[in-house]
C-alpha cells in the first residue's frame, strides 16, 4: 500500500485499484493535498497496463466525500481544488480509459456527489445519503453536478435535489438507478470488489473501447456513435486477446487476457 497522506492507494485484487480519499477527520473533504494526491492516482491508473478498474472510496464510516473543504475556499484557496486537465479534484473530467467504480460508504454530498456522478458505475451503503446542497451556500453544482444528476436521475428528481439543496437517501437513489447496488453498511468494499471481479473476466481492452463509446452516448449523434463504434471495433481487432477470445471458446477454456 502506498500512503500519499490525502489519498491511499493498494491493489486490492488481481488488475484492481482501491483509491480511498483519507481525510476522515474532515468527512474527506477536498483540499489541495487531496486533489494533488487523486490526479497523481489517475494518472498512476491510467499509465498501469496491470490495472483495469479502479474503486474510489472514502476513508471512515461517515462519508464517501463532502465536497470542497469549505475553510479552503473561504481562506481563498479554492483555486488549489480543481486542475486543469481534470477539474474539481483533479478527477471530474479528467480522460480516463479505465474504469471507475464509486464506492460510497458514508454520505455523498455536494462535491462529494459529484465525484460519484463522474465515475462509471457505484455501489452504496443503505445508510448513506446523495445530494448537491450548493444552494444553500449561494453556490452552484459546477463540477458536473447541474447537468451529470439529471442524467442519472429522473429530471424532476434531480431538479428537486439541486432546487432544495435536499438530499435522497441511497434507497431512493437506487430505486432511480445511480447505484448498482445497495447494501448493508460495512459491506460496500466487498460489493464493490465483487463488482470489479466480474469485470476483469473480461477482455480488458474491449471493455475499455466498449465504455469509451457508451460515456458519449447522451452527448453524440447517432451517426457519430455509429463511426465511434466503429473505431472501437478496429482498435481491438490487431489485440492479442482478439484473438484469443474465440480460440477459448474453441477450446473449451477460460481465456487468459494479456490486455493488449
Amino acid at each position: 500500500m502506498d500512503d500519499m497522506s490525502a489519498v491511499r492507494f493498494e491493489m486490492a485484487a488481481p488488475h484492481v485499484a482501491l483509491v480511498t480519499l483519507n481525510r476522515p477527520e474532515a468527512r474527506n473533504a477536498v483540499n489541495a493535498a487531496l486533489t494533488t494526491a487523486l490526479a497523481a492516482a489517475v494518472a498512476r491508473v491510467e499509465a498501469d497496463p496491470e490495472i483495469w478498474v479502479a474503486i474510489l472510496t472514502g476513508a471512515g464510516p461517515h462519508a464517501f466525500c463532502a465536497g470542497a473543504d469549505l475553510k479552503e475556499v473561504s481562506a481563498g484557496r479554492g483555486a488549489g481544488l480543481w486542475t486543469e486537465s481534470g477539474g474539481f479534484a483533479g478527477f471530474v473530467h479528467e480522460p480516463r480509459t479505465k474504469i471507475w467504480i464509486a464506492a460510497a460508504q458514508g454520505h455523498a454530498l455536494a462535491g462529494g456527489l459529484e465525484l460519484l456522478l463522474a465515475c462509471d458505475m457505484a455501489v452504496a451503503a443503505e445508510t448513506a445519503t446523495f445530494g448537491l446542497p450548493e444552494v444553500k451556500r449561494s453556490l452552484v453544482a459546477a463540477a458536473g453536478g447541474v447537468f451529470r444528476l439529471p442524467r442519472a436521475l429522473p429530471r424532476v428528481v434531480a431538479h428537486e435535489m439541486m432546487a432544495t439543496g435536499e438530499p435522497i437517501s441511497a434507497a431512493r437513489a437506487f430505486h432511480f438507478g445511480l447505484f448498482n447496488a445497495v447494501v448493508p453498511a460495512g459491506e460496500v468494499i466487498e460489493a464493490a470488489l465483487k463488482l470489479a471481479a466480474r469485470i476483469t473476466v473480461n477482455a480488458p481492452v474491449a471493455v475499455r473501447e466498449s465504455l469509451g463509446v457508451a460515456r458519449h452516448a447522451q452527448d453524440l449523434t447517432e451517426a457519430e456513435l455509429w463511426a465511434l463504434s466503429a473505431k472501437a471495433g478496429r482498435a481491438i481487432r490487431d489485440t492479442e486477446d482478439f484473438k484469443e477470445g474465440p480460440l477459448a471458446f474453441v477450446e473449451k477454456r477460460a481465456p487468459k487476457w494479456v490486455g493488449r
